[in-house]
């Protein structure tokens, strides 16, 4: 299990960058809606809502506000609404790039999507038009402090992960989707809960860009995430650690 380091500079801009609060609650809050209607509204039997409540509560959340969600999902017509869609297109400089979104009207989300993409120098594309270049991992990550890099790796092994990168940052832990969830229970049961735990799109290989070619990419995955109904943007393009620094402060 040598180490592997997929594309995580868009991942870091954008948690050193932030989102406007109410926006980001917003997003935080459809999520854990969603997530208790479609399975039991206790965190502890639904992996996919103890997820996005450990994400709100990251987010510095209130408890109350996390309960007020998933009591609302428990009421008639709350999260009904919503279905999972998956865009796919080309960004500048043939940057592949999945969105994930959440919406109540695919045909409002599809046609903004469309438009960003067009004003963007970019083209939304069909299903599958690009996912093809990405692979879909089960992903943990865990603080430093939960344990050793020698520790996550031995149990990640045994639990049947695929790999493990360690860092000052702390652990992430990839697995295939169908192992996922042994994965995840097994780790947790031995470091306790992950700071993040769910499936992710992992570009299999990345594009290097400058950095003016990368802030053009960025213009619109930025666009893209700004919009309500989006929750996770994906890219295949990577740029050195300077110009990654650079991107962050700007």
């Amino acid at each position: 299990m040598a180490g592997h380091s997929h594309a995580k500079n868009v991942m870091h801009r954008k948690a050193a960058q932030g989102a406007k609060r109410a926006q980001a609650f917003g997003k935080l809050i459809r999520e854990i809606t969603v997530s208790a209607k479609m399975g039991l509204p206790d965190p502890a039997m639904n992996p996919r809502l103890r997820a996005a409540v450990k994400a709100a509560l990251v987010a510095n959340m209130t408890r109350d506000t996390i309960d007020r969600a998933i009591k609302r999902a428990s009421d008639a017509g709350q999260g009904e609404g919503y279905e999972e869609v998956r865009y796919e297109g080309y960004g500048p400089h043939g940057i592949a790039i999945i969105v994930e979104a959440l919406t109540d009207n695919r045909n409002r989300t599809g046609g903004d999507l469309r438009s960003m993409f067009a004003k963007n120098g970019g083209a939304l594309g069909e299903t599958n038009s690009v996912a093809f270049q990405f692979e879909r991992k089960g992903v943990l990550r865990f603080k430093p402090a939960v344990g050793s890099a020698d520790a996550m790796l031995e149990a990640a092994i045994e639990a049947g992960a695929e790999d493990v990168e360690s860092d000052e940052d702390g652990h992430e832990v990839s697995t295939s989707v169908e192992d996922f969830a042994a994965v995840r229970d097994a780790l947790e049961a031995k470091f306790g809960q992950a700071e993040a735990a769910k499936l992710e799109w992992w570009p299999s290989t990345t594009i290097d860009l400058d950095e003016e070619r990368a802030r053009e990419v960025l213009k619109l995955i930025d666009a893209l995430d700004d919009h309500d109904d989006v929750q996770t943007v994906y890219a295949n393009f990577e740029v050195d650690a300077a110009a990654a620094e650079r991107l962050s402060a700007a």
